[in-house]
């Protein structure tokens, strides 16, 4: 509570500094923010082109979409996490200034990551309309998924950002899990093809879990199931308090060790 309650505190301090990283992320840039769309892009034509077309993958209805819409909650994951991990050591110029609070940095690249996908979903949007798409009500409940799925991001980046202020491999770590994990959630595939032996997989993955929910509102039109959002509310609250207190276990020497 007590991170949670500063990190409120100095929130004016996270919309600053996440203008900040906006605008010097695609400073010289001429495509600006298009540039954090063609990632999603790309990779969704390349998994259409070698799962739907190549493979003769027809496990879903408008697999493209199905694509797009587990693609933009896992690029907000991945980005966040490498960039989140590595947010306090990079900034330690920042972090030894005695009355700067170290966990707002985690923050602001979880409240980057947001804006990124925030401003993806229309495209989404525009996807879902060409390729006859609908769009239902459950969109409603958009919002309670991407507050659950920002609890999660945060208390993953507040552990892993302190503990690589320490142990450097921490964010190489990340970098390659991260590119494991993409093929243990149901992006490309839907959860129908994951055997049934192994489906309990799909709920001891919280990023999974995360994509699942995504999928319920936005594509499908229906709403997830309560054991499916308990499951979610679960790992972010998990993720919440094992991260704070990693983060308040190592707070007092950040500066120190940088």
């Amino acid at each position: 509570m007590r991170t949670i309650s500063e990190s409120v505190r100095y929130w004016s301090l996270v919309q600053a500094l996440v203008a900040r990283h906006l605008a010097g992320r695609y400073r010289g840039s001429v495509l600006g923010f298009v540039w954090s769309l063609l990632n999603p892009l790309c990779l969704m034509a390349v998994y259409t082109l070698v799962f739907h077309i190549y493979t003769r993958f027809d496990g879903t209805n408008h697999y493209t979409l199905f694509v797009f819409c587990g693609l933009l909650p896992w690029v907000w994951t991945q980005s966040t996490l490498i960039e989140g991990t590595s947010s306090i050591a990079g900034s330690g110029h920042l972090v030894t200034k005695s009355m700067f609070p170290p966990h707002i940095l985690p923050l602001v690249s979880v409240c980057t990551g947001l804006v990124h996908f925030l401003l993806s979903l229309p495209i989404f949007f525009i996807f879902t309309f060409f390729l006859g798409g609908e769009v239902s009500w459950t969109l409603l409940l958009l919002p309670v998924v991407v507050v659950i799925h920002f609890c999660l991001l945060y208390g993953l980046v507040l552990a892993g950002s302190s503990l690589n202020v320490f142990y450097r491999d921490v964010q190489h770590l990340v970098g390659n899990l991260l590119s494991l994990v993409f093929f243990l959630c149901p992006i490309v595939y839907p959860v129908t093809q994951v055997p049934q032996a192994f489906s309990w997989t799909l709920r001891a993955n919280p990023f999974a879990v995360i994509v699942q929910l995504y999928h319920g509102v936005l594509l499908h039109g229906t709403v997830p199931s309560a054991e499916l959002f308990g499951i979610a509310v679960c790992w972010a609250v998990i993720s919440l308090v094992i991260g704070a207190a990693v983060f308040n276990r190592y707070r007092d020497h950040l500066a120190e060790a940088l």
